[in-house]
């Protein structure tokens, strides 16, 4: 394949046989997400008596407990000592194997335990791939809106960032033309995330498709953040980006936190979902290893838990999450229709989370999302994220993992909120 091989000469040409070095140059200049959730929760006032509606933060955790299938497979991993040593840094080979073959369900091909690398959470998984791809001026191709922490990895690893556009008017998708247009000689990868973060969006077959031609023509591999895999109640069904690895290279990201609710457990995977072996040929693969040797190792009686908790959680456990998180999203969706100074671009078919636009014309003393927020937080109690934070200004993230009756009660407040800050209409 002609853009396999042209793929295969451009690493070739930036690699110089050993990892380079990388100092740390100036880190994103947009909110880190902590620093948000810090500022938001200084905000709250102290003499409320009512509860705090914690909407800014995703957290499964709060909107039901995980499998209790879940619970005595890490009580049997600890109980058995066998798994009180450490690890390797790819992780514990069972682990390794239950992880292939549960993503393996979804794809044409089977992965091979070799293809796992078990790392702490997701966000470990980001941390080690951004560096593992970087080569001296690369670029990488990032979603806007997006999840932050792209962008402070990136920037730790020296590599450009260019943003695309998610497109709200057709369902958050990918803006394919401008993805063309910013790819050059020297970009390394573009990211998508599926379901979205945070975008309430699921890619189609097709879309996904379209997105691997591109990256085959533009000979740049793709980044898959498939934490919400799995967590969709609209009509697309999810489909993983590894389906079109034979088109172009993918590294898939995923975790255990959302689909078990266990964010605090901090078990997450990179896996080269690569038929074609491309990247063990350029590299990328002993840069992966390279890496992990200096990472943090998720704990080891979670990894022995994992085979068990992939095996024997009942469908019944997911079902009824996805069906939890669907009259989440509904109740969002009608409650906030009904605020005339917040605009939902379509309606939410997967993850936890809606970006809702802010028409600020409407509103009084109120400048941007930024403002909105914290005003919000000290009025109502309530807390939703500024869409500064994940690039797109003027709007907010509200997450809907939550309890229903926190929900209905936060949005409520929300609308309260809204109707005191509007401006007066002229008859």
């Amino acid at each position: 394949m002609k853009e396999q091989t042209d793929m295969e000469n451009k690493w070739k040409k930036w690699s110089t046989g050993e990892n380079p070095e990388h100092t740390i140059t100036e880190v994103s200049k947009t909110w880190n997400m902590k620093d948000a959730l810090s500022l938001l929760q200084e905000n709250l006032p102290e003499d409320d008596p009512r509860s705090t509606v914690h909407l800014a933060l995703g957290d499964p955790s709060l909107i039901r407990c995980t499998s209790p299938v879940a619970e005595e497979a890490v009580i049997e991993a600890l109980r058995s000592s066998n798994f009180n040593g450490y690890p390797s840094n790819c992780g514990l080979p069972l682990a390794r194997r239950a992880i292939a073959e549960y993503l393996s369900r979804d794809l044409p091909y089977k992965l091979s335990p070799e293809d796992v690398y078990v790392t702490c959470g997701c966000k470990a998984a980001i941390e080690t791939i951004l560096p593992a791809l970087a080569r001296p001026g690369a670029n990488i191709l990032l979603p806007r809106p997006g999840f932050p922490c792209y962008e402070s990895f990136a920037a730790l690893s020296n590599l450009e960032v260019r943003h695309f556009d998610l497109l709200p008017e057709k369902n958050w998708e990918v803006d394919l033309d401008a993805v063309e247009a910013l790819a050059d000689e020297n970009t390394v990868a573009i990211v998508i995330i599926n379901p979205g973060n945070p975008c309430p969006s699921v890619f189609t077959f097709q879309h996904l498709k379209n997105i691997a031609e591109i990256a085959r023509k533009l000979t740049i591999t793709v980044i898959t953040d498939e934490v919400y895999a799995h967590l969709t109640y609209g009509e697309i069904p999810f489909v993983p980006m590894g389906v079109f690895g034979s088109i172009v290279p993918v590294i898939t990201l995923g975790s255990i936190s959302k689909r078990w609710m266990v964010p605090g457990w901090r078990l997450g995977w990179l896996v080269t979902t690569d038929p074609t072996g491309f990247f063990r040929k350029v590299g990328v693969v002993d840069s992966i290893k390279t890496l992990l040797c200096h990472s943090p190792d998720p704990a080891t009686f979670i990894q022995g838990a994992v085979p068990n908790i992939i095996a024997k959680t009942p469908e019944e456990y997911f079902s009824r999450t996805v069906h939890i998180l669907k009259q989440a999203s509904e109740i969002c969706y009608s409650r906030i229709k009904e605020i005339p100074c917040l605009t939902f671009s379509c309606k939410p078919e997967g993850g936890m989370f809606v970006m809702v636009k802010l028409n600020l014309s409407q509103l009084k003393d109120i400048k941007d999302d930024t403002e909105f927020c914290l005003k919000l937080a000290k009025e109502e109690s309530v807390t939703t994220l500024p869409g500064t934070v994940v690039g797109l200004k003027n709007w907010i993230r509200i997450s809907f993992a939550t309890e229903l009756s926190f929900l209905e009660d936060g949005l409520e407040r929300i609308k309260s909120f809204c109707q005191r800050q509007a401006k007066m209409q002229s008859l």
